[in-house]
């Protein structure tokens, strides 16, 4: 026995040095790291910023310094899109970047998000640096950046999608069906589609009907910049998608979608020669994450006086969580900002489907306590839709892009009746005992009373009479007009701007420009302050051990994880929601 402890201690105590060297080792790199980031990297003459752009986009980016160490699993980077604006406004006055080199074959983003990058790349020409895009296989999201480049190549033997743009969404009667599951649904405006997923098993014409309509919208500007761009017509472009010819690189280039086809080499060899730089000499690429250290050529401003720049991007629940727009956060960081005599404006940039109606009132109670003291501006990001418009609606003004998703303002209320299931699937069965008649009220193991859908119904009622309420005020509006445009209908921006549920079309930058101008500070006068800021390499570099559900879900699941994931949702899907469309997909 003794000999048996002697050795069970000395486990311990080797497995206690060794997580102890271990933890020192790890935070060595790390600090080894956090160090050699806030080196400013040195950009030699005749360089090229090379943007890849085929990984997830998100309003604030995360590094992954560990990329490539098969010991540290990483699904990608996430590329920032601030970042990558600031990246682009800075090379536009570095005089050793003399262009810029795109891959943008399948950008991870949504249609709003494409716009800013766009933007940004024709704000960067301005400078007369070319830019040049080069794919193998370019989807229609990935052509439309590349759309400004000077030159686009395609590989000889690639592909560009030329087909149309299409809103999926996913249905879960026929599953619930077969579980013995109810939804129990309670809601106002014939538009109000989310609910549509558990009641049916394809689109209602009323959704239908708002789905084509915004759709169109943003096709159609998605083909009109795109035809000016090219030096086409936006007619001609439907038509190609519409008759599928654009199947082989001959018939893009023929069609001047693209400028060349050609192989990687070929693609080298033309930019070498706009770079004067020898055939057997290598081209100074730059990589974004690198140079995001470089020298900065573009002025921050005076730090005395500051424009919040407030990121609410994710699903809208209560609390303080780090994932997604927890009301409590960000009402908090709205507060802060609103009491911080050197902030002199407030933007609220906006990515969201909605989610807690409660949560999105929190939220909405600070912007118009803020609203009063300061400029409050919102500015639209891909989607900002049901609660996302609420936290919006409570600003002075509200800047959205053409192709931004929007409006669908209304509420529901969403339970499930799993007696069926429990008893027939399981074999389990309840009984209870109660001190009143509705004790037990609402119940996932018995059937609602009509009563009880009553009082639940009138609950809904209320809190669509007090969104549409605070949002006629906001518009300014008379409650019946604002009504008409909200029933759960989901606009496109430019939709919005026409009719009055928006005030200014364009991106953050416009929207910063509003605020500033609204708060009396000229260019120069002020710095821009991003919150959250950018998490740094260590605290990213910790929370890679951290539970991954999302991959780890994809590990074990494959294609089926993204049916796990909207049953995770539905479990935060707690008391009244302002929210889109279940799941909508425009690809």
């Amino acid at each position: 026995m003794r000999q048996f402890l002697k050795y069970v201690l000395a486990t311990v105590v080797g497995l206690l040095l060794f997580s102890f060297v271990g933890f020192l080792l790890l935070v060595g790199i790390g600090s080894a790291i956090s160090a050699s980031s806030d080196k400013e990297v040195t950009v030699k003459e005749n360089s090229v910023l090379k943007l890849n752009l085929n990984s997830p986009i998100r309003e604030i980016g995360v590094d992954n310094p560990f990329n490539g160490f098969g010991v540290f699993r990483s699904s990608g980077d996430v590329i920032g899109l601030i970042d990558l604006k600031e990246a682009l406004a800075n090379a536009k006055l570095d005089p050793n970047i003399k262009g810029v080199y795109l891959q943008t074959e399948y950008p991870q983003a949504g249609w709003a998000t494409l716009e800013e990058i766009r933007n940004a790349l024709i704000d960067f020409k301005k400078s007369k640096k070319f830019v040049v895009a080069y794919g193998e296989v370019i989807t229609e999201k990935g052509y439309y950046i590349a759309s400004v480049a000077d030159n686009i190549y395609l590989n000889p033997a690639g592909t560009l999608e030329w087909n149309g743009l299409e809103a999926e969404y996913t249905f879960f009667k026929g599953t619930l069906d077969k579980l013995g599951i109810k939804p129990v649904i309670f809601r106002v405006g014939e538009f109000k589609s989310a609910v549509e997923p558990f009641l049916r098993e394809d689109m209602s014409e009323a959704s239908k009907l708002q789905t084509a309509s915004y759709l169109n919208s943003i096709n159609d500007h998605f083909l009109a910049n795109v035809a000016q761009s090219r030096g086409l017509q936006a007619p001609t472009l439907k038509k190609l998608a519409d008759d599928l010819s654009i199947q082989k690189p001959g018939d893009a280039l023929k069609a001047k979608l693209v400028t060349d086809v050609a192989y990687w080499d070929e693609v080298e060899a033309a930019m070498k020669k706009s770079l004067d730089v020898d055939e057997d000499k290598k081209i100074n690429y730059v990589s974004l994450s690198n140079y995001e250290n470089a020298k900065k050529y573009v002025d921050e401003g005076s730090s005395s006086n500051r424009i919040a720049v407030i990121v609410a991007s994710g699903e809208i629940t209560s609390g303080k969580d780090d994932d997604g727009i927890a009301s409590d956060r960000v009402a908090e960081q709205i507060r802060k900002a609103r009491l911080d005599d050197r902030v002199k404006a407030i933007v609220i940039r906006v990515n969201s489907p909605g989610g807690s109606a409660l949560a999105s009132d929190v939220m909405w109670r600070e912007v118009t306590l803020a609203n009063k003291v300061k400029p409050v501006v919102a500015s639209m990001s891909d989607y900002a839709a049901s609660g996302g418009y609420y936290l919006s609606m409570g600003a002075r003004q509200i800047v959205a892009d053409p192709n931004t998703i929007t409006g669908s303002i209304g509420i529901f209320g969403l339970l499930f009746n799993a007696e069926g299931f429990s008893k027939d699937k399981l074999g389990i069965t309840y009984d209870r005992v109660v001190t009143n008649s509705h004790a037990d009220f609402p119940s996932f193991t018995r059937e609602m009373t009509e009563f009880e859908r009553n009082v639940l119904q009138q609950n809904v009622n209320r809190g669509y009479e007090l969104f549409t309420g605070k949002a006629a005020q906001g518009r300014k509006m008379p409650i019946d007009s604002l009504k008409a445009l909200a029933s759960g209908r989901v606009w496109s921006g430019a939709q919005a701007k026409a009719n009055g549920l928006v005030d200014e079309l364009g991106g953050l930058d416009k929207a910063i420009q509003l605020a500033a101008k609204d708060a009396n500070l000229k260019t120069g006068d002020y710095r821009v302050r991003y919150i959250p800021e950018k998490k740094n390499v260590l605290q990213e570099f910790f929370k890679s051990f951290s539970d991954d559900e999302e991959t780890r879900l994809m590990d074990q699941l494959g294609a089926l994880a993204p049916y796990v994931q909207y049953v995770k949702k539905l479990k935060n899907m707690e008391g009244v929601q302002a929210r889109m469309p279940f799941e909508l997909n425009i690809k």
